[in-house]
């Protein structure tokens, strides 16, 4: 496999949309008489000592299947676990569904309350992984892979979407407190918050070390904004961690500052609804809150043959149900109107090189794309590069024989990922 860095990135093609005061005041939707939430991996077998259907929860408690499990939810309403069910996402993910039904009063959990006065690495772990913007911090327990920087990002790393520039605009006391337990838990002084560059000049101290970039697609995805700001690359298929380097989003960060200021964990996701007509508005909801509850809350309709896309149009993924649930990691949901719908097709390559030069890792598109239709994985990594790519979507969407490219890499790299597990697994 070629081991390419990034270092020849092109200019973006698209300005992203800064943030208007308009949005700036989202619509706060009430509890959902049901949430659903998801757990990763499968419900164990046999007897467990966790929850279970028919368990009355409250507001802010941890699910688990066992007491002592790493995996866990935390409860956005209060209520009765209706009904728990094995869900199968994207790309082999596995999930196990617990479904709440609302009761009664809100009542809030407070075993948060032990760890709030003396945060530590572990106990923050046990609480807030999975909190809005889902941050992951068992990064910063590997004793291999040692982290000296942590970047915080409040880019938004879709078009249209507004999640992140609305967070840092509005919730800038909780950032702040953030960036402080993450110093005090993690040890770690080097903290960078990424900031678009018109509103860097709004903000004083604030504990990290504020870099603008410019708010152009792609410049906003991870890999260009280390890239810029450090002048490090990251190696193809490597992680951030493997350099050194913490990526959290800046509604994690906030998250966890209002954790320790309310002595409340948060339990609603801030989220930019797109709607059919390009219009975007903001939503505050519960996490579990069914994405067609949003949608009744905008007047939004969904009709056959529309499509409903977790996430912005250049990045995101189409989900098929609005019983979907609003999950930690969900800034945006994008509606596209069936009329409206880009066909894709099987037409071959007709070699115009539109996808080499809008690639901002100067990939060889047109030819790595022949490789992936024919199943050719392995092959099309080790001579194309594929796991250079950064996933921006770029090269679908100028394609002119419309081959959905995008989806084709996503597909390579997870059937890569799962053959080399099989292959490391069997020895």
């Amino acid at each position: 496999m070629i081991k390419k860095f990034f270092s020849k990135l092109q200019t973006p093609r698209f300005g992203m949309e800064p943030i208007s005061r308009s949005l700036m005041a989202p619509q706060i939707l009430p509890p959902p008489n049901r949430a659903t939430l998801f757990l990763n991996g499968s419900r164990p077998e046999g007897d467990a000592d966790g929850i279970k259907e028919g368990d009355a929860v409250k507001t802010g408690q941890k699910l688990s299947f066992t007491q002592d499990a790493d995996t866990y939810a935390i409860s956005s309403i209060t209520g009765t676990i209706a009904a728990i069910y094995p869900y199968a996402g994207d790309f082999g993910k596995t999930y196990t569904a617990i479904a709440i039904d609302r009761s009664g009063d809100e009542a809030m959990d407070d075993q948060f309350e032990s760890i709030r006065e003396n945060p530590t690495l572990e106990g923050v772990a046990a609480f807030l992984d999975g909190a809005p913007g889902n941050p992951d911090l068992s990064i910063f327990s590997n004793p291999e892979k040692p982290i000296h920087t942590i970047f915080v990002n409040a880019l938004d790393s879709d078009l249209l979407v507004a999640t992140h520039q609305y967070i840092i605009a509005t919730q800038t006391d909780a950032v702040k407190k953030g960036i402080g337990i993450l110093k005090q838990i993690t040890k770690i002084d080097q903290i960078i918050i990424a900031v678009p560059g018109d509103i860097i000049q709004n903000y004083g101290s604030i504990g990290a070390d504020m870099k603008a970039v410019g708010a152009e697609y792609p410049n906003t995805l991870p890999h260009n904004i280390v890239r810029d700001l450090l002048g490090q690359e990251v190696p193809a298929g490597k992680r951030f961690e493997d350099i050194g380097i913490a990526f959290l989003n800046v509604e994690a960060v906030a998250a966890i500052g209002d954790a320790f200021e309310t002595g409340r964990l948060p339990v609603s996701k801030v989220v930019t609804l797109i709607k059919k007509d390009g219009s975007k508005v903001m939503a505050k909801a519960r996490i579990g809150t069914a994405v067609g509850d949003l949608l009744r809350a905008f007047s939004e309709t969904v009709n056959d043959q529309d499509r409903i896309v977790i996430g912005g149009p250049m990045r995101g993924a189409c989900i098929y149900s609005e019983a979907y649930p609003v999950l930690p990691d969900t800034d945006a949901i994008f509606i596209q109107d069936n009329a409206d719908i880009a066909a894709v097709s099987d037409y071959p390559c007709i070699n115009c090189g539109e996808c080499v030069r809008v690639c901002p890792a100067r990939i060889s598109v047109n030819m790595l794309i022949r490789f992936l239709e024919a199943g050719q994985y392995e092959e099309g990594a080790a001579q194309y590069d594929l796991y250079s790519c950064i996933e921006c979507g770029m090269c679908s969407f100028v394609c002119v024989s419309k081959i959905p490219i995008f989806q084709y890499i996503r597909l390579a790299k997870y059937e890569l990922g799962r053959t080399n597990t099989a292959e490391a697994t069997n020895g």
